[in-house]
């Protein structure tokens, strides 16, 4: 079966559809399907409930899905420096479902690996665990989550070969791998492509069993969220 398209366009032909749900790896600005997501804006798809640990930053990433009104509601655990996401949440534009990261992770991990529901002790207490079915182990709360799946998971990874075995590198191995196996379909976006078994079976990460489609990423842009700086010492 080949899995290779030719542009990230062609990869998402005939997947996408109003008001489904899609699940979007990476972590802050590391790992982001960043040449998928242009792609999804330009097809109009609208209502959409996206799955992902962030929204990206101004100007980049699942930003440009909020931006364009596209995005009907958020399964996030942090907010963080996205004005627009603020903005639209606190104007009732948006809706959101906020998570402890851990929670978030275990539900989509939970998803993939056919678990409904689990219970945990992040949450409780809070508002987070409002609404939620509770109970009592060994002398403890815990609150019940329910599993995550989606329709569509658009995942970013650094090699692949062309049976789909994934390599990661480093803080890029986040939500993706847990992301590839919680979807109907998966879609990669890779920056090298190799032949397959060129992959140690060692460096899998995510079997090919779990990939649909594979494409050549064609933004590559790796922005730092946050640079801190400070004075050197005179003396060094």
């Amino acid at each position: 079966m080949n899995k290779l398209y030719a542009s990230p366009k062609a990869a998402l032909d005939g997947l996408l559809r109003d008001g489904m749900t899609i699940m979007s790896g990476g972590f802050g600005l590391v790992g982001n399907p960043e040449s998928l997501i242009p792609e999804i804006k330009a097809s109009g798809v609208k209502d959409l409930t996206i799955i992902s640990n962030n929204a990206g930053a101004d100007g980049f990433g699942l930003w440009h899905l909020l931006d364009s009104r596209q995005v009907r509601k958020m399964v996030s655990s942090y907010i963080g420096e996205n004005k627009l996401f603020e903005q639209l949440y606190l104007a009732g534009e948006l809706e959101l479902e906020l998570n402890p990261q851990g929670t978030l992770a275990e539900r989509i991990r939970a998803g993939g690996a056919g678990i409904p529901a689990f219970f945990t002790r992040s949450g409780v207490g809070t508002v987070v665990a409002d609404g939620k079915p509770q109970e009592e182990f060994d002398g403890e709360l815990y609150v019940r989550e329910t599993w995550l799946r989606a329709d569509l998971a658009i995942i970013k990874a650094w090699r692949a070969d062309t049976a789909g075995n994934l390599q990661f590198r480093k803080t890029a191995r986040n939500f993706n791998p847990v992301m590839a196996t919680a979807a109907e379909v998966t879609v990669v976006e890779v920056e090298e492509l190799v032949d397959a078994g060129q992959i140690d079976a060692d460096c899998v990460h995510t079997p090919g069993i779990y990939v649909d489609r594979i494409v050549r990423s064609t933004i590559n842009e790796k922005r730092i969220e946050n640079r801190t700086v400070r004075s050197r010492d005179a003396a060094n």
